[in-house]
Formats: C-alpha cells, structure tokens, sequence
C-alpha cells in the first residue's frame, strides 16, 4: 500500500487547530480526512507532523496517509483540491518510504511570528500579524532573540499543565527582522518546541523591544524555569508553521540546507 506525504497552506482563523476533535469541530486533520474518503471511498488516517493551535496558519505543514489507490500524486493532490475549502489547499504530494513518519522524522521547524506595528490598525494584516502599538526598538529584539539560539531549558516559555519529559530544546536560529512602524518578524528554526513556546518567547521580545524588559535579562529569564518570568503568549493569529524540515531532502532545511 502506498504510502503519500503531502504538503499542506492553510489560514488557521477558522479552524480548531490541527488535530481531529469530537463531531462538529472544524479541524485541519479532520477537514482532510473528509475530502480524502470522499475522493478514496474508505476511511484514511492522516498523520501531521505537528498540532498547530487554533487559530494558527501554515505554509508548509507536512502530513501523510497511506492508501490503496493507483491514482498518481498529482491526480491526487489537484482532486482534494477540488474538495477542500478555500482556506486550506494541498500544495505538494508525493510517494514516500511506507515507513515515513512526519512527526518523528522531522530534523527541524520553522515557525514565523508576525506582528504590525504601525500608527494604526491594519484590516487586512489582523488574522496575520496582530497590532502592537507603540514604536518598538527592533535592534534590542533582534539582540536579545540571539541569546535564544542553542540548547537550552525552554520550561519559562512554556504553557502550564504540560505533559513532557523533558522541557530542554535546542533552536537553530532565532531571528527578529522589520522595522518600527511596519510589519515585524521573527523567525525561530529549532528541532523541537513547546507547547505555546513560540508565542511565549514573541511576547517576551516585544517587552524588550517596548523597554519593559531589558535585552540581556533573557540568559536569567531562561535559567528561572518559571514562566512567570517570561512575556505573556502573544495571539495565535500572528503564527505561521513556514517549514518542516527532514534529513536528506535538498533544501528542506531554514538554517541547514541540504541537511
């Protein structure tokens, strides 16, 4: 039975998050499940590379599901296509190893925090990059993002009642770009995350960048394993899953390419 890997966009403004919930809740995971079985005529499980919140987006999410069909890729991805809804479209499939698993595969994610921050409200950037009023000193962001990098003890950027063994991770980079007054950025490759950790650590650099927290307090913050230490999580709509990265596929990888 062969076995797809598809690559998936959508706007996560009115979805419930990724995975699959009880009857009635709109979800990435179960809106594709739908199309898929109507277009196989049997049930097919998906498995994403990750849960992304409600409210999310994606640019590039990865999910998988094996399935008896002789339809070629291609016929496969432009039919779900034709039964997907406007905010979520399949923008790549392919055949892959039956043994491909998209979540512990993974090398590496690249997730993209936008924010606006110009003199006013901005209509068509408010499910993408969330007003933050003020003019913010993007140079101590982008400073104070560098301390991130590396492996370290994530537990002050992550959300409460959470399950993991383990709250150590290690991020390949960490970048703030943009200007005040405009649209901001920051751009976090890492191995693996926490749950809201990149939200968190938005919020935590837009204290610096609005003089609330200071640019070299972020080695304490990290050693506190608090979260009460950390910046409040900024809102879902400013994420974006942009990549999931895997060893040996050509330019797959932010900060490795070729990896």
């Amino acid at each position: 039975m062969p076995r797809f890997r598809l690559t998936l966009e959508y706007d996560g403004t009115e979805f419930l998050g990724w995975q699959a919930q009880a009857a009635g809740a709109r979800t990435v995971q179960g809106t594709l499940e739908a199309a898929l079985e109507g277009l196989l005529g049997t049930p097919a499980g998906v498995t994403g590379a990750g849960r992304t919140d409600a409210g999310v987006h994606a640019e590039g999410q990865v999910a998988s599901f094996a399935a008896d069909t002789s339809l070629e890729p291609r016929a496969i991805q432009k039919a779900l296509n034709g039964r997907l809804p406007a905010d979520l479209a399949v923008v790549a499939c392919e055949v892959v190893p039956s043994a491909f698993d998209p979540r512990r595969d993974a090398c590496s994610k690249h997730y993209r925090y936008a924010l606006w921050n110009g003199p006013e409200r901005s209509p068509l950037r408010r499910r993408h990059a969330p007003l933050v009023p003020g003019t913010l000193d993007v140079a101590a962001m982008t400073r104070a993002a560098r301390a991130f990098e590396g492996e370290h003890d994530f537990a002050s950027l992550q959300s409460t009642g959470s399950s993991v063994k383990t709250s150590v991770r290690t991020l390949l980079r960490c970048e703030v770009q943009g200007v005040a007054g405009g649209e901001i950025r920051l751009d976090v490759e890492g191995t693996g995350f926490l749950r809201h950790m990149v939200r968190a650590l938005a919020g935590t650099l837009v204290e610096v960048g609005q003089g609330r927290r200071s640019e070299g307090s972020i080695p304490a913050l990290l050693a506190a394993t608090d979260r009460s230490q950390a910046g409040p999580t900024a809102p879902a709509a400013g994420l974006t899953l942009v990549a999931v990265c895997y060893p040996g596929v050509p330019g797959d990888s932010v900060a490795n390419p070729g990896v």
